[in-house]
C-alpha cells in the first residue's frame, strides 16, 4: 500500500512551474514535492527557499533515461502521486530553417515525448482523486506559422490530455490540459532568437501565478481543459468557428510578418 502522497512538477525552478510548487506546498495532504528541472543551481535555490518538503531532481527530460530514473525512484519510495504537473517545455520563435534538425526534434522530445512518458510512468502510482496537469498553450488552438513546431506540440498535448482524461475516468484520475496565453516567464529567453521572421507581438500578457491558481482550481473540479483570461477564452471560441487559414492570416498580420 502506498503511504506518502507526493506531487511531481517539471520545469519547477522558475515561471509557471515554480508557481505550481508554491500552490502545492499549501496542499496539506501532500507531504513531498518532487521538483524536476535541468538547472541544478536554481533547484537548490528552490529547495533552500521552500524547505525540506522539496525534493529536487536535476535532469534533462528529453533523455528517456531520466524518465526511467523517475520510474525507479517511484518504485522504491512507496508513494502515491497526488499531482503530476507536466510543465517542462520550450519554444523557438522563428522560421523552420532557423533551427537545426536536432533542435527541432529536441523541442518535440521535451514538449511531447516527455509529457507522455512521465504520465505513463506515474499513472500506476496514482489513485482515485489524483490529478495530471499538462501544460498546453493558447498556441494549440490553431497552426502558427513561424512557431510551427511549438504550436503543433501544444495541440498534441491538448488533444492527448483531453482524450486521456476520458480513459482515466474509471480510475477516478483527472487529466487537465492548461492552455495559457502569453505569460511573463523565461520562455522568451529561449524563444526569441532574433530571427528575421518570428513572434514579436505578445498580446494579453499575464503573470504565471494567476494561470497556475486557475489551473489547480479547474483540475480539482475535474475539468479537462483550463483557459485563463478573456483574451485567451475569446481566441479559443474563435478557433471553433473561424477557418484555420483565416486564423493564420490574422496571426501573420498581428505579428507584422509578410
Amino acid at each position: 500500500m502506498h503511504t506518502k502522497l507526493i506531487s511531481i512538477v517539471t520545469g519547477a525552478n522558475s515561471g509557471l512551474g515554480k508557481e505550481f510548487v508554491k500552490l502545492l506546498l499549501n496542499e496539506q495532504e501532500v507531504t513531498e514535492i518532487w521538483a524536476i528541472a535541468r538547472n541544478e543551481e536554481t533547484l537548490k535555490q528552490l529547495s533552500d527557499e521552500y524547505g525540506s518538503k522539496i525534493r529536487t531532481f536535476s535532469m534533462d527530460l528529453s533523455d528517456r533515461g531520466s524518465i526511467s530514473d523517475i520510474g525507479r525512484e517511484l518504485a522504491q519510495s512507496n508513494v502515491t502521486v497526488k499531482y503530476l504537473v507536466n510543465n517542462a517545455g520550450f519554444a523557438k520563435f522563428c522560421s523552420y530553417d532557423d533551427l537545426s534538425i536536432n533542435e527541432s526534434l529536441n523541442m518535440i522530445d521535451v514538449n511531447i515525448s516527455a509529457v507522455v512518458a512521465l504520465g505513463l510512468t506515474c499513472i500506476p502510482y496514482m489513485d482515485y482523486g489524483s490529478h495530471m496537469i499538462n501544460i498546453a498553450s493558447q498556441a494549440s488552438f490553431f497552426p502558427l506559422p513561424y512557431q510551427n513546431i511549438y504550436s503543433s506540440t501544444k495541440a498534441f498535448v491538448r488533444n492527448y490530455t483531453r482524450a486521456l482524461n476520458v480513459e482515466l475516468k474509471d480510475k477516478g484520475i483527472h487529466a487537465t490540459a492548461v492552455c495559457p496565453g502569453w505569460m511573463k516567464t523565461g520562455l522568451f529567453v529561449r524563444g526569441v532568437i532574433g530571427a528575421q521572421k518570428g513572434t514579436n507581438h505578445f498580446s494579453g500578457m499575464v503573470t504565471p501565478d494567476v494561470v497556475a491558481a486557475k489551473a489547480l482550481r479547474d483540475a480539482k473540479k475535474g475539468k479537462d481543459i483550463s483557459v485563463y483570461g478573456l483574451y485567451v477564452k475569446t481566441t479559443h471560441l474563435l478557433s471553433k468557428f473561424i477557418p484555420q487559414k483565416l486564423m493564420m492570416k490574422v496571426w501573420l498580420r498581428q505579428q507584422k510578418i509578410s
